[in-house]
């Protein structure tokens, strides 16, 4: 009994020796895992390297706590675990909290607290809870303020697309909540801004028209407006914008593009290849024809075809038209324009992962065509019930007033915009470069790049009426629906310049498993008897066991 006993001593300090050593050799070592099916926390490459380099604390005050229901924990939830997760690399240079501001019991504290938020870039959202009986009205702040340095960003966390269900739209804001805190702590840590030109001087967008964009851009970069025509080259920038053209550019300026593409640089094209406006369409209407600005070339060497038509989409926006008369006075009415396409389904890109839908104008179609060496990735996709209209083409208003045929709106996933990768051959190989630019060195192929084409230059114009009021880009004033033209565009631009990789976090899916609720009304007393049952019944045969191993035990001895 003695031996027995002293065996058991033995074995017991053996295995506390063997912990203890395995928690000396693990404390030698950093490493996590994440046995969840969906990787929910495990965090990019990218992200860690980033979180990596500070040197300093990065304090986030998230504003999302209070009683909340599930859904809105989820969120709440997914947020606190990825900040544990930037925590676990970044060590105690990761501070943040969570502040419910609707915590002081006095309203005038509440309130003078809401509008500080709001001034430094958080925007409240109104929750309801609740039955129709007893609907009660929160005002929360989805969102939290990140601060390094003396500086500090606004981030919204509660993002997706409108049009998908409030529990579809939590699961993608818990989906970016990587990528948005990482991208806010990238702005902050930078030590200087990469470089865009805007370029000018074919009629491109001006500052007014893109002030929305451009005030976004310069958050994140140094913009400014570049007039080739008077400049020898664009070295010296990292990415250009070329938005919206309706002059044709001249072989030199074309060859300063293409030997910054060439050489490595990024690219944004926004094409209109039929450039319309509204106020430009006549009561009788008007015949519309295509404008060649002189890339359809480059673009066909690049890897894709702007085409000169429209496409018109039964999933589009409304106008106000007038349809009818009481007396003298004209009946208004909102009207589908079906040349206004709202695109909803997107290609396999983070840069459009969980977006919002796009509102456009009079957009165009984009073929591929063979590229050596070019990756192509469709970004912007029709609905499927679209057609397409190959130019010249009469609009008229009358198309509004009209019911539309279903067979005539058979096509779908159309493209009008894409990712193009890779090393691109230069549109002047095998042919002398314009005299202007000989006594430059020529390049035919050189470092890989990524351009983005789209086919409609107005996805970037925020509208301006005629008294001068100016609208937030993507915002339908009809509609009162602010759409995600912005975010794409902000999307592309961190694509195309994004060295890092810390974009790729916006490619993460996390596994909805929503509960069968008939299936827990029909099965729930089976469930619910089992639950009590099965643990009772394990712990008695267990006990039952171990009582017969004793006994055959003893009788032995």
């Amino acid at each position: 009994m003695k031996s027995k006993k002293a065996s058991d001593w033995i074995q017991y300090g053996l295995a506390v020796v063997a912990i203890v050593f395995i928690n000396i050799i693990g404390s030698q070592f950093f490493y996590r895992l994440d046995l969840t099916e969906d990787k929910r926390y495990t965090i990019t490459p990218a992200t860690k390297t980033l979180l990596n380099k500070l040197n300093d604390v990065v304090y986030v005050e998230v504003y999302l706590e209070g009683d909340f229901p599930a859904a809105f924990k989820i969120l709440q939830s997914s947020i606190r675990e990825t900040l544990e997760e930037f925590r676990a690399y970044g060590g105690e240079n990761i501070q943040f909290k969570f502040i419910n501001p609707s915590a002081d019991p006095d309203q005038k504290a509440r309130t003078e607290l809401y509008n500080q938020l709001a001034k430094r870039g958080l925007q409240p959202t109104n929750l309801y809870e609740g039955g129709e009986d007893n609907r009660v009205q929160k005002i929360i702040f989805p969102g939290a303020i990140v601060s390094y340095g003396g500086k500090e960003a606004a981030v919204t966390l509660l993002k997706g697309n409108q049009a998908a269900s409030a529990v579809e739209r939590l699961n993608q804001s818990a989906e970016g909540v990587e990528y948005e805190l990482a991208s806010a702590i990238k702005k902050l840590i930078a030590p200087s801004k990469k470089r865009i030109a805007v370029l000018q001087g074919n009629g491109e967008l001006n500052g007014r028209q893109m002030y929305d964009f451009g005030m976004a851009l310069k958050d994140f970069y140094q913009v400014e407006p570049v007039y080739l025509r008077n400049t020898l080259d664009l070295s010296g920038y990292d990415a250009i914008i070329v938005a919206k053209p309706d002059t044709a550019f001249l072989e030199p300026d074309k060859f300063k593009i293409d030997q910054f593409i060439v050489g490595g640089g990024k690219a944004l094209f926004l094409l209109d290849p039929i450039q319309m406006e509204m106020d430009s369409i006549k009561q009788e209407g008007s015949l519309v024809i295509g404008n060649d600005v002189n890339l359809t070339d480059m673009m066909f060497r690049y890897g894709v075809r702007v085409n000169n038509d429209l496409l018109m989409d039964l999933s589009s926006a409304y106008i106000p038209l007038v349809v009818g008369y009481m007396g003298d006075k004209p009946q208004t009415q909102l009207v589908q324009w079906r040349y206004f396409p709202l695109i909803s389904s997107f290609g396999n890109s983070p840069i459009v992962k969980n977006l919002d839908a796009i509102y456009t104008k009079f957009a165009s179609t984009i073929d591929t065509v063979k590229a050596a060496g070019i990756k192509k990735t469709p970004l912007l996709l029709s609905s499927k019930y679209a057609r397409i209209i190959a130019a010249p083409v009469r609009l008229s208003f009358n198309e509004a007033r009209l019911k539309p045929l279903p067979e005539q709106y058979q096509k779908s996933d159309i493209p009008i915009a894409y990712l193009l990768e890779g090393k691109f051959q230069s549109l002047f190989t095998n042919r002398l470069p314009p005299e202007a630019q000989s006594n430059l060195k020529f390049k035919a192929e050189d470092k890989p790049s990524k351009i983005i084409v789209c086919s409609d230059g107005d996805i970037a114009e925020n509208e301006i009426t005629k008294n001068g009021q100016r609208y937030l880009l993507g915002y339908d004033r009809f509609s009162g629906v602010q759409f995600g033209n912005k975010e794409f565009l902000m999307n592309a631009m961190s694509y195309l310049l994004d060295d890092d990789g810390v974009i790729l976090a916006r490619a993460k899916e996390i596994q909805v498993r929503p509960l069968d609720k008939p299936r827990i009304e029909k099965e729930k007393l089976n469930w619910q008897i089992l639950n009590m049952a099965l643990p009772a019944l394990v712990v008695a045969v267990f006990g039952l066991l171990r009582f017969y191993r004793r006994k055959r035990r003893y009788t032995r001895n």
